[in-house]
């Protein structure tokens, strides 16, 4: 083991743990069959150690069979509620240090499909050392979403999946939490300022920061002429510019995070991390156009449904413009009835 990946195993002030270093591609839990498909979590109203409400979590579960306008209702009331909690500036001293100094254990989230299936999907978790990062922990597993896919409501339908991974990881390896997780979605960049990686976030208490491959087109941002002017406006890794909606409220930011790239990411807070500190540690995640993180947790989970279930899974990140076919596409106009991406 190199001593960078010791780096990534030692806890702030503790030892080294004894946990190995994640394979190249490799999962480190692998499962087959019923074993691997996990039902969404399940109790009554409280909290776990994990920081998350399992009301919340069970909602995916009970919003099957219920009509749906009962079920958006109580969805956007549980947004609203969990809202409430959001913190949007920096929680940690490692967030306000310009070299992240005391940050060690990154993670990143992903949810899979099986090709031709909305329902079965792969939730993965990885870890990875900072700044050397390297893979350090992954969890893969096979997962069922009942749960309908609504625009705006992505979290009811995969956070409980992705909460459960981080449940695990605190339970078996505390020592590999990672002390900041990026979701492959926004955070306060949606339509009521509550994207997933706010949901995530709250659910785990941990600091989350967004990050989209795509704008989502809410409170007057449009991917229109004027903004593809600004985007061809970033000519160098780590040019930005904000993303001012018609409510004169920064949203999040434009971030060319690396020097091939012709497409931004869309970071925006998610919890416990201000905006300027969210790009700057996205930034710092990139060896390519997406975080490495992120991209870990993709390349994994998508190897894991072909290694497990003998399938094709999805197609390797590039190979198709719609990687997940499930999702459409792009994010529509606020107020549009077509779904949106990542929300």
């Amino acid at each position: 083991m190199r001593a960078g990946a010791l780096r990534g195993l030692r806890p702030p002030g503790g030892s080294v743990c004894n946990a190995r270093l994640a394979g190249p591609t490799g999962p480190t839990e692998r499962r087959h069959g019923n074993e691997g498909r996990t039902a969404p979590a399940r109790g009554a109203s409280g909290s776990d150690n994990t920081g998350r409400d399992t009301r919340d979590c069970a909602m995916a579960r009970e919003a099957v069979g219920r009509p749906a306008e009962e079920t958006f209702s109580l969805w956007k009331r549980e947004q609203a509620r969990l809202k409430a909690r959001v913190v949007d500036r920096d929680t940690e001293a490692w967030q306000r240090d310009p070299a992240f100094s005391g940050l060690q254990r990154v993670g990143g989230v992903d949810v899979s499909f099986v090709k031709g299936d909305s329902v079965s999907a792969c939730a993965s978790l990885v870890v990875l050392s900072y700044p050397e990062l390297e893979v350090v922990y992954e969890d893969c597993r096979m997962v069922s979403l009942t749960a309908p896919y609504v625009s705006g409501f992505l979290a009811f339908r995969e956070v409980p999946f992705l909460v459960d991974a981080v449940r695990r990881l605190r339970e078996k390896e505390p020592c590999l939490m990672p002390q900041v997780l990026l979701v492959d979605g926004n955070g306060v960049l949606h339509h009521r300022g509550f994207g997933v990686a706010c949901h995530l976030g709250v659910l785990t208490d941990l600091p989350c920061v967004g990050v989209a491959k795509k704008l989502l087109q809410v409170d007057g941002l449009e991917n229109n002429a004027q903004h593809k002017e600004k985007i061809q406006l970033l000519q160098a890794r780590g040019d930005s510019f904000p993303l001012m909606g018609g409510s004169g409220t920064i949203l999040g930011m434009a971030l060319k995070s690396h020097d091939h790239s012709t497409k931004p990411l869309y970071v925006s807070v998610g919890h416990k991390m201000s905006l300027e500190a969210a790009v700057r540690l996205t930034l710092g995640c990139c060896r390519f156009r997406i975080p490495e993180p992120v991209r870990q947790a993709d390349i994994r989970s998508r190897d894991y449904i072909r290694r497990t279930l003998g399938v094709p899974g999805p197609p390797a990140p590039g190979r198709e413009r719609n990687q997940k076919a499930q999702r459409p596409k792009a994010c529509p106009k606020e107020g549009s009835e077509e779904p949106a991406v990542l929300c």
